[in-house]
């Protein structure tokens, strides 16, 4: 069998570049390493005849001397992302048949440059968890693996996480609300980059909170990171959050020498009860980056201990505002109804019938958050919230910090089904070091940098000033190459 589907992007072009391979082969390898993967449960859309008539226009392309750095790159696309006649449902029940006539800026733009579609990815339903296990279509799997243990990729971009791991990809594209991209790549043991907000249009992919939703790369290394977004960014006049800014070329900052950079290392990530391995890889991580020539200093972001209920109370407000939309008028699922019903019944009925438990647990929350009584209570001091973690991260880096280092997660990957049935907060914890990135709209990417003593990976997280992604990848990029992390989940799918 082919081992064209290990390639990295950059990997993958080269070969392309120089005529050791083709994009018919490469797709071809992918597709048949997914046939094979069903157990990971991360494809939950196959498109094969899409992803061949794509991959053999990339060949025609390459051969005129047309191609960029994406064409004929095999690629996952999350079940978030609209994509025109394939079914887009956000893994959820309610948008069951659900085949949008037109396509997401990212992917449209993804197309554009000449990479292949393989298929959809699974995911927590609409986007609401951190494992993977709220999908419609069932949970995915991680492909790392602990005794006969099946362990969560981490969630929301759980499907992509596997997928890319498992090398059934070469990459995917993820979304990020408070943390679903870093998260699932931390415990996949890949590379997760989640923009500054407004970087990377959103217009085309099914809104879960608007204000922290961000779309980016879920890659095998960094560089491949900053290929994959040099592609998907770019300002979108139909979308009025994205930002008018010129896209750099962000591999071309891929220098590896940050002498001189200083990483602030924020004394509030010091968790009680954080697990020693976790403490211990953020002090290698600090080595390392030293060794590489960049500064450590000790900062505070003293709000940084209420950014869990805040990111709580306004996610599930602009939730419950979005899916307001589902009601079984227009598209999607409607419910049967019974003589006499009427369009009450028939809500009530479709939503209850097509919406998942989390999702209905944070639909009401933020119907509770918003309402007459509450308001002022809980929304808008969660804004006011926000606004001082913002003004905290503004500070640190107005005193000179470039980066700021901490861990990516508080442990590695647990079990399916551990936690799933717990307290939902006890779930929610598993973004206490992601969350602050998207309440201040910063970039933010998780680097895997070591193992922990079952053999799972680690991540590390670095957080950048807002709009410098490629002097974030360029610290990465010194990170990854001091880690030299090469280790790969033994195949047992």
């Amino acid at each position: 069998m082919s081992d064209l589907n290990k390639l990295t992007i950059s990997g993958a072009r080269d070969a392309l570049a120089k005529g050791e391979t083709t994009a018919q082969a490469l797709t071809e390898a992918c597709l048949a390493e997914i046939e094979g993967a069903g157990a990971l449960g991360a494809f939950v859309h196959k498109t094969p005849e899409i992803a061949l008539d794509q991959a053999k226009a990339a060949d025609a392309r390459i051969k005129a001397g047309e191609a960029t750095a994406m064409t004929g790159i095999p690629l996952g696309i999350k079940d978030l992302f609209c994509t025109r006649g394939v079914p887009s449902q956000a893994a959820s029940r309610i948008l069951e048949g659900f085949k949008p006539e037109y396509e997401s800026t990212v992917t449209q733009k993804l197309f554009d440059a000449g990479a292949v579609m393989l298929g959809k990815l699974n995911m927590d339903e609409f986007a609401m968890g951190s494992s993977t296990e709220t999908s419609v279509y069932g949970n995915a799997v991680n492909p790392w693996k602990v005794d006969e243990r099946q362990l969560t990729p981490g969630g929301s971009s759980g499907g992509s996480a596997s997928a890319v791991a498992a090398d059934l990809c070469l990459a995917a594209t993820g979304t990020d609300t408070g943390g679903s991209i870093r998260q699932p790549a931390a415990f996949a043991g890949i590379t997760g980059l989640k923009p500054t907000y407004g970087r990377v249009s959103r217009w085309g992919i099914v809104a879960f909170a608007s204000s922290l939703d961000q779309a980016g790369p879920m890659t095998k290394s960094v560089r491949d990171a900053a290929i994959m977004l040099s592609a998907m960014a770019g300002h979108d006049p139909k979308d009025s959050t994205s930002r008018d800014l010129a896209v750099p070329d962000f591999e071309a900052a891929l220098t590896g020498d940050i002498k001189g950079t200083v990483i602030g290392i924020p004394r509030e990530y010091r968790l009680d009860g954080m697990p020693a391995e976790i403490e211990k890889l953020w002090d290698e991580g600090k080595a390392m980056l030293a060794d590489a020539g960049a500064r450590m200093i000790d900062i505070s972001l003293p709000h940084t201990k209420y950014a869990l209920p805040a990111y709580y109370v306004i996610a599930p407000a602009e939730a419950s505002s979005n899916l307001a939309r589902y009601d079984g008028v227009r598209f999607g699922r409607r419910a049967r109804l019974a003589a006499g019903d009427g369009i009450t019944e028939m809500y009530e009925k479709t939503r209850a019938e097509g919406f998942g438990d989390e999702v209905q647990r944070r639909v009401m929350v933020g119907t509770y958050v918003l309402s007459a009584g509450f308001y002022d209570a809980y929304y808008n001091r969660a804004r006011k919230v926000r606004a001082l973690i913002k003004r905290d991260f503004e500070e640190a880096f107005d005193q000179g910090v470039d980066a700021i280092l901490t861990p990516a997660t508080p442990s590695a990957a647990f079990g399916l089904g551990e936690m799933a049935d717990a307290d939902p907060v006890a779930m929610y914890l598993n973004d206490v070091f992601t969350v602050t990135v998207n309440l201040a709209g910063l970039p933010g990417i998780s680097v895997p940098a070591g193992l922990d003593v079952e053999g799972l990976p680690l991540g590390l997280q670095l957080i950048g000033k807002p709009w410098e992604e490629g002097d974030l990848l360029n610290t990465a990029y010194a990170l990854e190459r001091a880690a030299g992390f090469v280790s790969k989940p033994e195949k047992w799918w």
